[in-house]
Order: structure tokens, then sequence, then C-alpha cells
């Protein structure tokens, strides 16, 4: 089995204005594994998953992703890699099929209706595949995102605060999808401040405090050992 990491990074900066949400931040990722990225409000999480994905560029160091540097080799990067971010870039006018059968051409997958009417009916969509995404919901168009994220079968997820303006039945869906990730051989990283839920799903955990990297290990020892009060974090909406 290869051990090469499937997420490497060296010395990470990045400023926003005089502020420096990502302070010389280092890691390495095993390949299949899901880590949790955890901190309070600010601390970099969202910054970290953007600086990985190319969707924004270190102002310092660089890092590996699936192989490919995320300075010099940013579209084979992106060619490997799903983000699932805060906002969910859908097309509005579309319906819920419409949009995937968008990201279907684009990479050239099947974009016929049985090929995805399944993806919609795993993320509890079936019955409003024709609608348009304007009629959503923000729990609708997270589950819409994240059948995009298992239609584009990238060997790398970027999950930022996946549970967001999810209900419980949406928190179990990200659970499996997890799972699925994970048994497809998918290495994955996840910010959220839901400590129990990730430290039971994920493998390893990292824990960022003011853009530095305070703490990593097992993610089962992360909510005692990591520096953060559960009770004190913000709980996703």
């Amino acid at each position: 089995m290869d051990a090469t990491p499937s997420v490497e990074g060296w010395g990470l900066c990045r400023r926003y204005g005089r502020r420096w949400a990502l302070v010389d931040v280092s890691l390495s990722v095993p390949p299949a594994s899901v880590v949790m990225v955890a901190g309070r409000n600010g601390s970099g999480k969202s910054t970290l998953l953007r600086v990985l994905s190319t969707a924004i560029r270190a102002d310092r160091g660089t890092a590996r992703v699936a192989g490919h540097d995320i300075r010099t080799a940013t579209q084979e990067v992106r060619r490997r890699i799903a983000l699932l971010s805060h906002h969910s870039h859908l097309y509005e006018a579309l319906s819920a099929l419409e949009n995937l059968q968008v990201v279907a051409r684009f990479l050239r997958r099947n974009p016929r209706r049985d090929a995805l009417l399944p993806l919609l009916e795993e993320v509890g969509l079936a019955d409003r595949a024709d609608d348009a995404v304007t009629t959503f919901s923000a729990g609708m168009r997270k589950r819409l995102s994240l059948a995009r994220t298992l239609l584009q079968e990238a060997a790398v997820v970027f999950l930022d605060e996946p549970y967001g303006q999810l209900d419980p039945p949406g928190f179990r869906l990200v659970d499996r999808l997890l799972d699925r990730l994970r048994r497809r051989g998918t290495t994955v990283l996840m910010a959220t401040h839901l400590l129990e839920r990730g430290s039971a799903l994920c493998d390893l955990g990292i824990v960022l405090e003011e853009g530095r990297l305070r703490w990593s290990g097992p993610a089962r020892d992360l909510p005692s050992h990591g520096g953060l009060d559960a009770a004190a974090l913000p709980v996703a909406d």
C-alpha cells in the first residue's frame, strides 16, 4: 500500500490585510484517513481548507495534495479534489437534477436522469429533483452540495462545516457520507465544531488556534486533550 501522504503542508501562511489567518502550519495526512479540523471561530479552519484546495493562495509555504503542488500544479490538484464550502455555488435557476447534470457533463460522467437520481435519493432530494434550487431551504441546498461532492469521486475531499444548516436526519446523512468516503479510500479533511461527533467518526484530529497548529493526534483524544472546551464551542446551525 502506498504510504505517501495524501496531503502534506510546509509552513503555510495566509494573511487578510494585517491579520494572519494561518501562521506556519505544517501537517501530514496519511492516505485514506479522515481528519477532523477543530478550533474556535476565526482560528483558521476554513482558511486552511481553502488554501489546500487552491480556492485561495498561501502567502508563504506550500503543500502537496494528491501528489501535486498547490502552487505549481493548481489544475492537477483541482482535478483530484472536492470542496464543500460555506457557499453552495449552486445554479439557483436550475433544478437539483440539472445542477448535478452540469457537474456530470463537466466531469465527463453519465448525465442521464437514471444515473443521477440515486444520488438525489441518497441525500433525500429525489422528490424535489425537478424543483429549482431557488425554492430550496438552506438545509436542502447543503444536501444537494453533498450529492455534488459524492458525484465528483475525488481522491481528497475537504468538508467545511458539513453539518451546518442540517437537521438531525441530515447529521446522519453526513455520517453515512463520511463512512462511504472512507470505504472508497478517499482522504477527508473535515472542519467542524461538533467535537464529540467528529472524534467518533474521524481517525485523526488537529486543533488550530489563532492560525497556528496547536495540537494533533488521534481524533478520539481531541475532546479531552485538544485544549478545547466542547461546551464553549458554538453549535452548528
